[in-house]
């Protein structure tokens, strides 16, 4: 078997059927990621019971989350793939929008939202 070395990696030439495999693609954004953090107040102070947004810029599907005790928010099952609005509000005030990208690979994104 004769293998051939490219730039996107190794394949092989002239297998058994004769024939040529591309080599497999590199996906890096697949899967599903956690999208958590807490909400502070203008004092930075956790904020419970603010709500958090999470909106899909694709869908426009908007989840939520309400603040625990300690101002933590959580989301599980985020699409890699999509990209999303991230904002907080409570009692009139907002936070500056935050984005959760598609070309961001980490597995945990952490983003505590401010409100203003």
């Amino acid at each position: 078997m004769v293998f051939v070395a490219l730039a996107t990696g190794v394949i092989s030439i002239g297998s058994r059927h004769g024939l040529i495999a591309p080599p497999a693609a590199q996906a890096q954004n697949l899967g599903q990621r956690v999208v958590s953090g807490a909400v502070l107040g203008e004092d930075s102070a956790p904020l419970v019971g603010a709500t958090v947004f999470l909106k899909n810029e694709k869908t426009k599907a908007i989840r939520s989350y309400t603040s625990t005790n300690m101002g933590h928010y959580y989301f599980a099952q985020v699409n890699m793939a999509e990209d999303y609005e991230l904002w907080a509000e409570k009692g009139g005030k907002k936070s500056a929008a935050k984005t959760v990208s598609s070309w961001d690979t980490r597995k945990e994104f952490v983003s505590d939202l401010k409100l203003k």
